[in-house]
């Protein structure tokens, strides 16, 4: 008699994550702007097959979509998110609620309730750029801006914390000299949110500053003010349309004069590509969207795994007592209009994934390649994204 066959039975959620084990703390960039209505969103790139994203055009905000990245992420040796943090212009000057956190939804409606979140973690990169989370002097930045951040972040148990110290990322330094007075001004109030932290049971303030360009002035700024390291959000060289090979050199060359000339520790950053040439109409007359001078890249996974392999053995010249001996940055999550993804996508699939499991990890795990659509669930569409279609 022959057996009795039993279809195999799907999940009827995300499956669970099978981490892989690593030596590093690796993170990635990433950019909530994927929600109808609180940025231009899929319409952006609807012309762009390429960049499509194997979730779909999902809604940015539901738990299931931020646990599928969440197993994605841990297959593959990435522990945590740095999510841009935008402030609302006019909540300046005021106590910040959750609706004053704009573009908040992917932490506060997706990575909070989702399931798998507490075997993950995240910090925030404070988007101080001109008005954008602009605070109006120290006196609002210490009332409004850092207890929202101790009492919503800082304290929750997945927050990136290194050596009992919170890890709190800056966009721009002078916007930040700017809205306090000016480098002293910057200086104490660096020293006051550290000293806030001690007194909440911490043992200080990681803070980092971002830099993408070879300017040694402005580290030697971040270093005055009392920043422990700068980091890059990307890097995209002054070329226009370099290939991969160029782009990828252009890294390595900046990070290398990074360890030659230590003037402030780093965090390793790792870009796969720029072409934003989908936010044009964002703002026609940027430079950076201007089709004359504009700068585009890409590269294949295979570049990428290459680009990492060098930035390996930087990160192995770093001294063991730096707070980014083994700290990386990936470069992007999900800037899909910006052109710098490693989400699993259309092009390149799980590629960008498999290439940090193979250069970081131990891969001593089994990742799980199925797709939401193979096993029957979802779809996770955002509403307005019909619109892309």
């Amino acid at each position: 008699m022959n057996p009795t066959y039993h279809e195999p039975q799907l999940p009827d959620y995300v499956p669970s994550p099978k981490p892989v084990t690593t030596d590093y703390l690796i993170g990635a960039h990433y950019f909530p702007g994927w929600k109808s209505g609180t940025h231009q969103g899929w319409t952006a790139i609807a012309d762009y097959p390429d960049r499509t994203p194997l979730l779909g055009y999902y809604e940015e905000g539901n738990p299931q979509v931020t646990d599928w990245e969440i197993k994605w992420c841990l297959e593959h040796g990435i522990s945590f998110f740095v999510y841009c943090w935008y402030r609302d212009l006019g909540n300046v000057g005021q106590p910040v609620t959750v609706e004053a956190a704009r573009l908040g939804h992917a932490i506060h409606e997706g990575l909070f309730r989702a399931r798998y979140a507490d075997s993950f973690r995240f910090a925030i990169m404070w988007e101080n750029y001109g008005t954008r989370g602009m605070v109006a002097s120290i006196d609002d930045l210490m009332d409004h801006l850092l207890p929202f951040w101790m009492e919503n972040y800082f304290t929750r148990g997945n927050y990136l914390v290194v050596d009992n110290k919170p890890v709190l990322f800056v966009y721009h330094l002078p916007s930040l000299l700017e809205q306090v007075g000016g480098l002293d001004e910057a200086r104490r109030a660096l020293n006051l949110m550290r000293r806030a932290c001690q007194d909440a049971g911490f043992d200080g303030l990681t803070l980092m500053c971002e830099h993408r360009g070879p300017d040694v002035g402005l580290l030697e700024e971040m270093r005055d003010c009392g920043f422990d390291a700068s980091f890059a959000y990307c890097w995209h060289p002054d070329q226009r349309f370099p290939g991969a090979e160029e782009a990828i050199a252009y890294q390595i060359d900046i990070m290398r004069s990074r360890l030659d000339q230590p003037i402030l520790a780093f965090v390793p950053t790792a870009s796969m590509g720029w072409d934003p040439w989908p936010w044009r109409s964002d703002n026609p007359d940027t430079p950076w969207v201007n089709p004359d001078t504009m700068i585009r890249w890409l590269s294949t996974p295979e570049e990428w795994l290459d680009l990492l392999a060098q930035i390996k053995e930087l990160m192995a010249r770093t001294p063991n007592s730096s707070p980014c001996a083994k700290m990386l940055l990936l470069d992007n999550w999900n800037e899909w209009a910006e052109g710098h993804y490693i989400a699993p996508h259309a092009f390149g699939g799980f590629g960008y994934l498999q290439a940090v499991r193979e250069v970081f990890t131990a891969r001593d795990n089994l990742p799980d390649y199925r797709t939401p659509q193979q096993l029957s669930l979802g779809p996770y569409e955002d509403k307005g994204a019909r619109r892309a279609t």
